[in-house]
């Protein structure tokens, strides 16, 4: 098992047993499944959902179990006076540029996972098609 095609699965979150404490959400990982290169809403939806949330916004099941909150990729036109960078939201799921603000980069980094998976050619796709979603996720 290599240890760069480990990603964020999911959260367990511990239930309230009577009078217990609530226990705080741990991150599970394991291997990324392959989901087709050419639908960029179900690689959404197996990669980046239980961080960034079914529609982007941010609260996903994996959020609370973060160090710092993922971003609201619905945000991100009216964050850049209205455009849609792809370009640079490109280069951060590829894993090129990481936000000085943002401290530790908890976000996997995709572009080594996805050229892992299948190659440099279907990982260009990959992250082409990833981003073209999240372009179609912001708010009007």
């Amino acid at each position: 098992m290599k240890l760069q095609r480990l990603l964020v699965i999911g959260v367990f979150i511990g239930l309230a047993c009577g009078a217990q404490a609530q226990q705080q959400p741990e991150i599970v990982r394991e291997n990324a499944k392959v989901t087709p290169a050419e639908s960029g809403e179900a690689m959404f939806a197996t990669y980046c959902s239980v961080c960034h949330g079914p529609t982007g916004k941010g609260n996903g099941p994996a959020a609370a179990a973060l160090k710092k909150q993922p971003a609201d990729l619905t945000q991100l036109n009216k964050r850049n006076n209205g455009a849609f960078s792809a370009i640079k939201v490109g280069l951060i799921i590829r894993g090129d540029e990481v936000m000085a603000s943002h401290g530790s980069r908890d976000m996997p980094i995709w572009g080594k996972i996805f050229t892992d998976m299948e190659g440099e050619r279907l990982a260009n796709l990959r992250i082409h098609n990833l981003t073209e979603f999240v372009r179609s996720l912001q708010e009007k």
